[in-house]
């Protein structure tokens, strides 16, 4: 029940308006670097620090300088970093092996992390796309991506990243009983504290072009014969079917879900919360990222205010953490 507020003049919402200090009090939401994950980008080589053309801002990273990445997260207080590796032509195969070799390239950025930075989390990206020489998050097979044969691989690739000493899996293939199939091979492998925090509402988006160009999957997915990934994401126009996946997530044993992409789908966001009381998170992916940024280089909107007005936005709509691609410059502001 909403409190009615007396007329005016007895009422003048703007008196709590009228300073910083005072809106400061009345404040509802509020962000922390504690609220932040930083998706990083990790590629082959040393020393290596390679802009990515469609992500002013972001580079992809030699193992090295992922080291060094997260030890600035730790030092802005950002509890968690996401490794997408970005592979070349060589190691995208039919069989897409290297998601669960030992020394792949998110193993290795695992490991090296949690050598030097240990109380820096590492959540890595359990999907196919990577490996696959279709950019596909799953198998392709006459034209079909197939659900239960790519459940079978992406268990394997979940089990490498447990193996080399992730905190946190984060399934984003779409695959229907991966998160269930997942938690039961951890924990059988004795892998019983890692999270699952599952991409259950993960939309098919417009959004994720530069994302796709920073690990090297755009040209892959334009060859094939399923160019989109309209049967596995989810059509942008359903509500109600997100509820039925998180739902069916957190029952196969996810500990946290998130929605993909973030800000076009607040509602989403708002309506898990208020249905789950789980936690829950989303993604602002490369394209919010990419739009605000770019706005910002032209002089076209105040791309401080603009990062910050998004990420509160999250907040408010009852995210518990965003993963971003601001997560270092909101931190310092923050600091």
């Amino acid at each position: 029940m909403h409190h009615v507020p007396a007329p005016f003049p007895s009422a003048r919402p703007r008196r709590l308006r009228r300073t910083a200090g005072l809106r400061a009090l009345a404040t509802e939401n509020t962000l922390s670097p504690g609220d932040l994950i930083w998706p990083v980008f990790v590629r082959d080589g040393d020393n290596i620090e390679e802009p990515v053309a469609s992500m002013p801002g972001v580079s992809r990273l030699s193992v090295d300088r992922v080291v060094l990445a997260a030890r600035e997260a730790a030092d802005l207080g950002i509890p968690a970093i996401c490794l997408f590796p970005y592979t070349g032509a060589d190691n995208r195969t039919a069989d897409c092996a290297e998601a669960w070799n030992p020394g792949n390239l998110s193993n290795r950025a695992t490991r090296a992390i949690k050598e030097a930075v240990p109380e820096m989390l590492v959540m890595a990206d359990v999907a196919l796309d990577p490996y696959s020489d279709t950019g596909h998050d799953g198998f392709l097979r006459s034209g079909v991506i197939v659900n239960d044969e790519t459940v079978e691989a992406l268990v394997k690739q979940a089990l490498s990243q447990a193996e080399a000493g992730v905190d946190i899996i984060g399934p984003s293939d779409m695959m229907d009983g991966r998160i269930g199939a997942i938690r039961t091979a951890l924990e059988a492998a004795g892998h019983q504290d890692i999270i699952l925090l599952s991409y259950a509402a993960k939309y098919a988006s417009a959004f994720y072009g530069p994302f796709r160009d920073a690990v090297g999957a755009s040209s892959a997915l334009s060859g094939t014969a399923v160019g989109d990934k309209r049967t596995y994401q989810m059509d942008p126009a359903n509500a109600d079917e997100a509820m039925r996946m998180i739902a069916r997530d957190l029952a196969e044993g996810a500990d946290a879900i998130m929605i993909k992409p973030g800000m076009p789908y607040l509602d989403i966001c708002r309506r898990a919360k208020d249905t789950f009381a789980a936690p829950t998170y989303a993604y602002q992916v490369s394209g919010e990222y990419s739009m605000i940024t770019a706005a910002a280089q032209n002089g076209w909107i105040d791309g401080e205010r603009a990062m910050i007005e998004s990420l509160i936005a999250f907040k408010r709509a009852g995210c518990d953490g965003i993963l971003t691609y601001f997560a270092p410059a909101m931190a310092r502001l923050l600091g």
